[in-house]
């Protein structure tokens, strides 16, 4: 089998995010098969239909190719006021406005992390939602919420929780078969 390439999209823009750490936390944790590309997406400008009928923006252009190139896209992503980011909506916006719709049919894995006890629950849902509208192939189970994610990483970012690497490798595991069923399901 060849490597699976695989994006990682953060929901958070900052770089010591509990979700970046999350992410990281899976690239580290996949299996040898696969590998993980945390795509940067802080150049996606505010959706605007004027811009959009000018064209689709550079930013915009680039990740949604690298997404249509990729074998599959990892999420992890904060919840804010009980549900997703503006800013990392505003990016599923825009790829949703794009032909050649790049998440249609794309295997697709959730995570979040939280400062709070539920580990980002209602944004995975809400998240689905969107999701499911773009056709990707989001893995139902197993289901991965880093509740109280502040006391599970060190300062350098580091999962120091043997339960939450057990449940992120896990869930990297069955990605992994994911990937390979929805790719042997399009022939």
């Amino acid at each position: 089998m060849s490597t699976l390439d695989v994006v990682g999209l953060c929901g958070s823009l900052r770089k010591a995010s509990l979700n970046r750490h999350a992410l990281r936390l899976a690239g580290e944790l996949m299996p040898a098969s696969m590998k993980l590309d945390i795509v940067d997406w802080r150049d996606v400008p505010p959706f605007d239909g004027d811009l959009f009928a000018q064209g689709v923006p550079p930013a915009v252009a680039a990740l949604t190719e690298r997404i249509r190139r990729a074998d599959a896209v990892l999420v992890a992503t904060p919840e804010y006021n009980f549900s997703v980011p503006g800013v990392f909506k505003n990016v599923l916006d825009w790829i949703s406005r794009v032909d050649n719709q790049p998440f249609a049919r794309k295997p697709l894995a959730l995570l979040s992390a939280s400062a709070g006890p539920l580990g980002g629950a209602r944004v995975q849902y809400d998240l689905r939602k969107v999701l499911l509208y773009l056709d990707a192939m989001v893995l139902a189970k197993p289901e991965v919420f880093i509740g109280m994610a502040a006391t599970k990483f060190d300062a350098e970012g580091r999962c120091t929780d043997e339960t939450t690497r057990r449940f992120v490798g896990d869930q990297m595991a069955a990605f992994e078969r994911w990937i390979v069923a929805v790719q042997r399901m399009q022939g």
